[in-house]
């Protein structure tokens, strides 16, 4: 297989190569970058919610909700995931299953809209 720039270096400098298109708003370059590294590290979930970042500012809304629910599956109390998981939902018109997610991600904000 032949080494492209997206999947060259090492997985620090990957990592900093997807941040920098990421950065400069060149979602689908992160997303190449992103989706070869989160299948060498399939456990760490930055690059992973980056990806399913990058895939929902790109309109790959599907992708994005794939990544967002296995990061919600492993962790559940990751509330960055669940709000993002919700507006994936919510993008998809989907607001019924977005809801409870969008919910939990307050809480566990801190948000509980009750003026307390």
């Amino acid at each position: 297989m032949n080494t492209t720039y997206y999947d060259h270096g090492t997985p620090a400098e990957r990592w900093e190569r997807a941040r920098m298109f990421f950065d400069a708003k060149d979602y689908a370059a992160a997303a190449r970058v992103l989706g070869a590294l989160v299948e060498e590290v399939p456990e760490q979930t930055g690059p992973r919610l980056l990806l399913a970042r990058a895939y929902y500012h790109s309109a790959q809304l599907r992708r994005a909700e794939a990544e967002l629910r296995t990061i919600v599956e492993r962790d559940p109390v990751e509330h960055y995931a669940r709000l993002m998981l919700g507006r994936t939902l919510q993008r998809q018109g989907r607001q019924t299953e977005a809801e409870p997610h969008l919910r939990i991600a307050s809480a566990l904000a801190g948000d509980f809209g009750d003026g307390a």
